[in-house]
């Protein structure tokens, strides 16, 4: 007979849905094992440089599916890693939402009012700070001044970044080298571990099912740490209770592939797919005009130039955050950095000849890119992706040996979000084109479709089960003692960056989870205090199974 592992809780993913949950219920006296399929990286690993170094490879996971790809974490802290900690809470329009669905989208008991105490645990756990007008950088400052310009609004974006430590070397998106971003690596997870959690990197989890005592037995395979197509190691863990935050492009590809031993999934896991409605515009910002019509000079004889210096986001317009208007109208504009890599390639000429996303008038655009301007589009989305049959093993079938597979996941927009990106391009076109400051293309959807670094909502909470995977408390339709806690159970697009919703979305849940394992005997508490801060990440011993 085979003996399997024994744990408590297994939580698959140590993002921003992972971590939560199981520093709490670690600190709470259970006990914990987290399965993260990337590496555990810390500060000194990352790699800082034009050539889009092997931490990012490694740390990465490009998903390419039909119609839609996704750009996510791979990694020990999971999207937290590579995200670029801007921070905003969402409006409070957003949890009144329909969709297409003709009904509130949200569960009843989640509103921006009840969900804004555990926003406050987040804020205080990570921290994360209100910025102001000298936090800016100059890449945000030209933006403002432009929004300024047009008669419209901007603000500075909070982040969970801490500014004296920051040197705006403008590679966060790779890892920070500093421990300037926080990132879980820096508060939940050396906390967890502090209580005893297992954390286990490059341990993929490939399916649950269920003991016949009635706990669950999660199976996973071990991949190498270069060549992630290559298995080393394969097992199982037994536990009372279930946590899966492997991400929206992974989480509901383990329950499908779960189903024939668990038994029927909810309709919703695997459908109503959001990429939190999001586009990339690029201008190219004509320097004089900067200097002329704005007034801006840095002092060394340049107005801007500056793209590559910052610390991504920084400065958003929140103009069309306005509940009153209808939806899919509503969206924010974000200044961003996107490193030379996806952008350098999918970034359009503006009044191209021939091609625009390669050829003659793309070169001369590349040779301007120090006065690129970047700026995220996040939109209202109709829910629209579907997950198909999962593959043999992973959430995708692997092409290379690090970052890139492709999925099962198809998406086509409908009229309805590519009428909140037409709304969202022209408006931007209008902010950065007057009176000759720049000349602005989107993104193209020519070579890879649409893109997101925000997937959610393919296992979605709610109240109604035929349009939902969870209840209002993160658990898995039909299956008590498994719970869901990652961006798949946000119900839809958000109009801002999500990780602070999905963060306050997981402390939420834990009050939950606690009550059901100790439901299935598990002695555990829950406490509620914070984790401490870390002053850095640290290298660690990876423990055995």
């Amino acid at each position: 007979m085979t003996a399997f592992k024994q744990t408590d809780v297994v939580v698959v993913g140590s993002g921003f849905g992972g971590a939560i949950p199981a520093y709490h219920l670690a600190a709470g006296g259970a006990s914990v094992t987290v399965l993260e399929r990337g590496p555990w990286l810390t500060a000194d690993e990352f790699d800082h440089d034009f050539k889009f170094g092997s931490s990012s490879t490694a740390a990465f996971e490009f998903t390419m599916g039909e119609g839609m790809n996704v750009l996510g974490g791979n990694c020990v802290g999971g999207g937290s890693v590579v995200y670029f900690a801007a921070m905003p809470r969402a409006p409070r329009f957003v949890f009144e939402r329909q969709g297409s669905l003709g009904r509130r989208m949200w569960p009843a008991a989640v509103t921006r009012e009840t969900l804004e105490p555990w926003y406050d645990r987040v804020a205080q756990a990570l921290p994360i700070t209100r910025s102001n007008w000298d936090d800016v950088t100059y890449a945000g400052g030209v933006f403002a001044a432009a929004c300024n310009h047009a008669g419209r609004t901007a603000n500075p974006v909070a982040a969970a970044i801490d500014t004296e430590l920051c040197t705006n070397c403008n590679w966060m998106m790779s890892g920070c080298k500093f421990d300037a971003k926080r990132s879980l690596l820096l508060n939940y997870l050396p906390a967890a571990v502090g209580h005893g959690a297992r954390i286990l990197p490059l341990h993929e989890v490939q399916r649950i099912e269920r003991t016949p005592g009635g706990d669950f037995r999660v199976h996973y395979t071990v991949v190498d740490p270069v060549d992630y197509r290559v298995q080393v190691g394969a097992g199982a863990i037994e536990a009372k209770v279930v946590v899966v935050a492997a991400g929206a492009a992974a989480t509901p590809v383990i329950l499908q592939r779960s189903e024939e031993q668990l038994g029927a999934m909810p309709a919703a896991v695997g459908r109503y797919f959001s990429g939190n409605g999001e586009r990339l515009n690029t201008a190219v910002l004509n320097e004089d005009r900067v200097r002329e019509v704005l007034g801006l000079d840095r002092g060394d004889g340049l107005a801007y130039a500056a793209n590559q210096i910052g610390r991504g986001p920084s400065a958003a317009s929140w103009d069309r955050l306005d509940g009153s208007l209808p939806e899919f109208s509503r969206y924010s504009l974000e200044q961003l950095y996107f490193p030379p890599g996806f952008g350098t390639i999918l970034a359009q000429a503006p009044d191209a000849v021939g091609p625009s996303w390669f050829g003659t008038d793309k070169k001369e655009i590349l040779r301007r890119w120090q006065s690129w301007l970047t700026i995220f589009i996040m939109s209202e989305d109709d829910n629209e992706g579907v997950f198909g049959p999962p593959p043999v093993t992973g959430n995708a079938d692997r092409i290379s040996m690090q970052m890139l597979s492709r999925s099962n996941l198809r998406y086509e927009p409908t009229a309805n979000t590519r009428h909140g990106w037409a709304l969202a391009d022209a408006d931007i076109r209008d902010i950065l084109e007057r009176d000759g400051l720049a000349r602005v293309m989107p993104w193209t959807n020519d070579v890879i479709g649409a893109y997101t670094v925000h997937p959610l909502a393919s296992c979605r909470m709610g109240d109604d089960p035929a349009t939902s995977a969870l209840d209002d408390m993160n658990e898995l339709r039909d299956h008590p003692g498994i719970f869901v806690t990652d961006g798949s159970a946000v119900p839809g697009a958000l109009t801002v960056n999500p990780a602070f919703t999905i963060a306050a979305l997981a402390e939420r849940a834990v009050p939950g989870i606690v009550r059901a394992a100790r439901a299935r005997g598990v002695d555990v508490r829950y406490l509620g205090a914070l984790p401490p801060a870390a002053r850095a990440s640290r290298p660690v011993t990876v423990p055995s199974v």
